[in-house]
């Protein structure tokens, strides 16, 4: 690594992109030098609760692996250099006018939204230091085949055009959330979210983790969004005010564990 420079991992995945009433992507940070104890702890999780599934949402609703998503979701919130973050869109509110009358353009513009913003605030919060973003996604839910490549090409060429300076996203792979746990762990989040959003967690056992994550956060449920400058677990919804009502309520995050000031 260069001196001075910031490398960040960011690992992405979907949600509700069949057709349900809200789709999003959700986004799991940490510095790229971090990765190794993420391997470590996650190892260490499996290992103790005996549990050896690939960790997805879907997976959830087993009341025996109970402990082991307390514990990893406990993981998380404790270690103050992961952070998740995340975009849901209700799809009904989508114009689609201004995607060429396109849903699966409109998802991408909103992928690339919700990382190029978050970007932003990263370069932002660290205006003296060299950064860097690596990023690896879920196969992008498009029919267009290159879709990883025109995120990369489009989220470079707007963030170079607002910020100037050499292109910020180094990379962008594409995996099999198989082989990645990262991947896998915004996975689990952001279905957390999403199922409180469509309102169907579809078991008690499901619903019992989302609960928990929102205790960490301060909140009774999960269907509410946090205000922007929220940098450990940030919802953001995406509003189109011409459309009507807002159905979610802003809430300020009351994190269990506290982050550090930043440096």
């Amino acid at each position: 690594m260069s001196t001075g420079k910031l490398i960040w991992h960011v690992a992405c995945d979907e949600s509700g992109i069949d057709g349900q009433v809200y789709y999003g992507f959700g986004s799991l940070w940490m510095k790229y030098q971090r990765r190794g104890d993420f391997t470590r702890i996650i190892r260490e999780l499996r290992e103790k609760h005996n549990y050896h599934n690939e960790i997805k949402w879907q997976k959830a609703h087993k009341k025996f692996y109970a402990d082991f998503y307390a514990e990893l979701i406990e993981t998380f919130f404790k270690n103050s250099w992961l952070a998740f973050h995340c975009i849901v869109i209700r799809k009904g509110m989508v114009d689609k006018s201004f995607h060429d009358g396109d849903y699966d353009l409109a998802m991408r513009k909103h992928f690339t939204k919700l990382i190029s913003t978050k970007i932003k605030a990263v370069i932002k919060a660290h205006p003296s230091r060299d950064c860097e973003f690596r990023i690896e996604v879920d196969p992008l839910p498009s029919r267009y085949k290159k879709a990883d490549e025109a995120f990369h090409k489009i989220a470079n060429s707007m963030l170079t055009k607002e910020l100037g300076g050499s292109a910020l996203i180094k990379s962008v792979v594409t995996k099999d959330s198989k082989d990645s746990e990262h991947i896998q762990i915004a996975d689990f989040l952001l279905g957390a979210v999403m199922s409180a959003f469509q309102g169907k967690a579809s078991s008690p056992a499901k619903l019992a983790v989302a609960t928990k994550i929102a205790t960490y956060l301060g909140w009774d449920d999960l269907k509410h969004d946090t205000w922007g400058t929220e940098r450990k677990f940030n919802v953001w919804y995406f509003f189109d005010p011409r459309v009507g009502g807002r159905e979610v309520t802003t809430e300020p995050v009351r994190l269990k564990y506290p982050l550090p000031k930043r440096t």
